[in-house]
């Protein structure tokens, strides 16, 4: 999965010019120092201007209710059905057009001998390839006439015809899938890749309608509906009973992709404080997710049926319809929609729940705020474009090296994913395996992106992900093969965690929801291609590891081009933007090469030290940007909370 970065990183640090519906200023730090007041200066006995009063906004209201309380538990316990439905969605459609390896024509006259009697008699030997057999042709004869002479062996002079209909080997996928009820095999084995890439297409249209609608009406009712569409189009999935009516169900399906998690990830994360986010963004990904998807090959075991599989994955779908009652509306969608009253309510449950109280004072602070932030972005009359992102030379050449390495990620990752059935083992083992490379990626990743900052760090996980995928055809298929790819998919998925959060940290604020978003669509344009990659193992096995490791070792290599993000200021404006690391050199890396402080101060374009706050900062998925249409993968993951007026909405 699947199924797709950090928050505050992906905004700039000041609360003060942001709209009230903006995660973007959400530090996801287990460190409590970064949340101390910056004390260590030693105070003077100056006289200094007076400051503005600094304005009460969303977090400073969750230390009073609590920032891990009971009511944060509850509702971080409930994203472990969302998880599982985004991983039910990303990876369900694999297992249900799997078509065995061995496979050869069927011949109903010959139905009364063996197997291997069959085979023998109808079907063309073949000297070359991993089969023994033809899988697409047989001898043409009167059987009947041949069964009465008692032949056991062909005769050379019957003529070769295209199978018209198959039977299989099912010793390594022992269930029926759509692909061998259809007999996606032979001319129609690319029907399987076809329908996967059509159900990428679903998942464009159906973030961009849900990110309209979680913005027109609110982040509950898109949740909602983005899963009870699931649910329809899955169990419409398990009555289709020709290709077209699949892939239109497949279709829909990727409406909710990825979506109906993706919600339920904002809205919680939300609701925790900042000392807690990394904990709750980074686990409900890396053990639900992870945990779901591991399932998913033994739950298509045990229904051992395509069509009750598909039932059994889409009909949980269906809890969704209870969210209104269990999940509170997104209190900065309210705020922002001028709602503060309703707003207010929901922090009043948590006070019941959490037995905790909001000072009065607070309250009358954060509605003074949350009105006059209302009333200076209504009079904010400039708007921006993702098409400022390529006006400028330095501007244009970062967000183009975004977008192919994007795409190049999110390549490499869905192929790693699908390709596990040419991998020369047990595909339902080899799956969960690879899809438990999830949580020590998650983990290895959080304890190092913050010291070894992202350009390198995704260029070697790149780099070392292609070189495993290389390696793979290097070696003899199998256990060797299947172990050197499980490596280069764990590789990947460390890249794939940085991508979104690199582009969220380099493109200006002002156009970065949108700009995450252009990427983010994408690399969904790029996964179309994935399932295609992967159909090419028909021609030569080799060849889908081939392309994969080729992409990652370019794709990597293309991270050094782009300056390094990891303790600097964010870009705001599209000169910021322009200027960003100019005066970063090709071999910085802030490992051996960071400034001294004092050297900062006279060049604050490199390796600055942010606040104490982001300085303290741990990696995370990054929010989705409900407002620009954005979404995330398994498996994702993930992109950037933004003001309304950042998407021109």
């Amino acid at each position: 999965m699947a199924p797709q970065e950090r928050t505050s990183c992906c905004e700039d640090d000041s609360r003060q010019n942001h709209g009230i519906d903006n995660l973007s200023n959400i530090d996801l730090g287990f460190v409590n120092k970064g949340y101390q007041p910056d004390s260590d200066k030693p105070t003077e006995n100056v006289a200094s201007p007076k400051k503005e009063k600094k304005a009460t906004d969303f977090d400073d209201l969750l230390p009073y209710v609590g920032e891990f309380g009971l009511y944060q538990k509850i509702l971080f316990l409930l994203m472990i059905p969302f998880a599982f439905f985004v991983a039910f969605v990303y990876f369900s459609q694999i297992f249900m057009t799997l078509v065995p390896e061995q496979h050869w024509c069927w011949v109903p006259e010959l139905a009364n001998l063996t197997v291997e009697e069959r085979r023998a008699l109808a079907i063309p030997p073949k000297s070359e390839g991993p089969f023994s057999h033809d899988r697409c042709r047989m001898y043409s004869t009167n059987w009947t006439l041949a069964l009465a002479e008692g032949r056991t062996t062909p005769d050379d002079e019957w003529p070769i015809v295209p199978c018209t209909k198959w039977e299989y080997n099912r010793s390594d996928v022992p269930y029926d899938t759509i692909a061998s009820q259809l007999d996606w095999v032979c001319e129609k084995d690319n029907l399987a890749a076809t329908s996967q890439a059509i159900f990428f297409c679903g998942a464009i249209v159906g973030g961009l309608l849900f990110g309209w609608i979680a913005d027109k009406y609110g982040r509950i009712p898109a949740l909602v509906g983005t899963n009870l569409i699931g649910f329809a189009a899955g169990v419409g999935t398990a009555f289709s009973h020709s290709f077209w009516t699949f892939s239109v169900c497949r279709f829909l399906v990727g409406f909710a992709f990825d979506n109906c998690f993706t919600m339920m990830y904002i809205l919680v994360l939300e609701y925790v404080g900042p000392k807690w986010r990394t904990f709750v963004a980074n686990m409900s990904i890396a053990l639900f997710f992870t945990l779901a998807a591991s399932l998913l090959p033994w739950i298509a075991l045990l229904a051992d049926d395509w069509r009750t599989f598909a039932l059994a994955t889409s009909a949980p779908f269906i809890m969704a319809a209870a969210t209104p009652w269990l999940v509170p509306e997104s209190a900065r969608w309210l705020v922002s929609q001028g709602k503060i009253e309703k707003a207010l309510t929901i922090m009043k449950k948590f006070e019941r729940i959490n037995k905790t109280k909001i000072p009065e004072k607070v309250l009358s602070d954060f509605t003074e705020s949350s009105l006059k932030t209302i009333k200076e972005n209504e009079a904010e009359n400039r708007t921006y474009s993702v098409l400022d992102l390529f006006r400028t030379p330095r501007l244009r050449r970062n967000a183009i090296l975004l977008i192919v390495i994007w795409m190049a990620i999110s390549l490499v990752f869905d192929g790693h994913v699908r390709n596990v059935g040419s991998l020369g083992l047990d595909v339902f083992l080899t799956f969960t395996v690879a899809s438990a490379t999830e949580l020590p990626a998650d983990t290895f990743l959080t304890a190092v992106l913050d010291r070894w900052g992202r350009r390198w760090l995704a260029c070697g996980s790149m780099v070392i992900s292609g070189v495993f995928s290389l390696l793979a055809t290097a070696v003899p298929v199998g256990g060797p093969s299947a172990s050197l790819a499980i490596l280069g998919r764990f590789a990947v998925n460390i890249s794939y965690n940085i991508g979104l959060q690199y582009a969220a940290e380099l493109l200006p604020t002002v156009v970065r929801a949108q700009g995450v978003a252009l990427i983010h669509i994408m690399g969904y344009v790029a996964s179309i291609v994935a399932p295609f990659v992967v159909y090419l193992a028909t021609v030569s096995q080799e060849l889908p590891l081939l392309i994969l490791g080729a992409l990652g070792i370019v794709g990597g290599l293309l991270c050094l081009f782009l300056p390094e993000t990891m303790d600097t200021e964010m870009p705001q404006t599209l000169q910021d933007g322009e200027n960003f690391g100019k005066d970063q050199k090709f071999w910085d890396n802030p490992c051996f090469n960071r400034k001294k402080p004092e050297d900062d101060e006279e060049n604050p374009g490199r390796y600055t030290k942010r606040n104490s706050v982001t300085q303290n900062q741990e990696f995370v998925r990054a929010i989705p940007s409900i407002g620009s249409r954005a979404s995330i993968r398994a498996s994702i993951r993930a992109s950037v909370r933004s003001r309304r007026q950042e998407n021109g909405v």
